[in-house]
């Protein structure tokens, strides 16, 4: 059972189960926002309100899945802190997962066929593009190519299908990491953020002294 965060578009929540004995995948409460603004103001409220609504006391997580991007900078940091923060506070292992896989997932599981690619806005004019081509054998996604940067005027035309996410839903992130548990190819990905671009503020080298 795991907690799943995912900022790197809106802000997501979840708590979801894959059952022992049948392999049934579940989810037991997800809730979140479009708003691509106020990951910092509202994460708190909607882990609190996604364990309330699941009923699920914090120590019977098995750990915390956060989705790593790619996203902006400033959002995509919030929700990996909190994951991380939230997997220490109850001793749990923390889970990064892709969040273009997520939503990949999500596609494909609701439907989709072939080639599929994925899109989220980066910001600056540009987009993060991904490309897929179906499920493998443990029902994980198929990443072809990417995550990659595109000028929003000079997409990738795609061989399939094209999904632009708004939000990358948390209980998708969740289910991935679950799935890839049980077919033992944790982890899905590097706990680094996938932020493709370098954040507009570095530290400066700092004023020298002369004694």
């Amino acid at each position: 059972m795991l907690l799943a965060i995912d900022t790197s578009t809106g802000t997501s929540v979840a708590i979801v189960d894959r059952d022992a004995a049948s392999g049934e995948l579940r989810v037991l409460a997800e809730t979140g926002t479009d708003d691509t603004m106020r990951h910092a103001e509202v994460i708190g409220g909607f882990i609190r309100d996604a364990l309330d609504a699941s009923g699920i006391a914090p120590d019977r997580l098995s750990g915390v899945a956060a989705g790593m991007g790619p996203g902006p900078f400033t959002g995509l940091r919030v929700g990996i802190a909190a994951a991380h923060a939230f997997a220490l506070g109850i001793a749990r292992p923390f889970v990064p997962v892709p969040s273009h896989d997520a939503i990949a997932w999500a596609r494909y599981t609701a439907g989709e066929t072939g080639p599929l690619q994925v899109v989220t806005d980066a910001r600056r004019r540009e987009f993060a593009v991904s490309e897929y081509a179906g499920l493998d054998a443990a029902g994980l996604p198929i990443r072809v190519t990417g995550p990659l940067l595109a000028p929003r005027d000079a997409l990738p035309e795609p061989t399939g299908a094209r999904f632009e996410a708004v939000v990358v839903s948390a209980a998708a992130v969740g289910l991935v990491a679950e799935l890839a548990f049980v077919a033992g190819r944790l982890p899905l990905a590097d706990d680094a953020p996938l932020y493709l671009r370098a954040p507009d503020v570095t530290p400066s080298a700092g004023k020298r002294v002369l004694q």
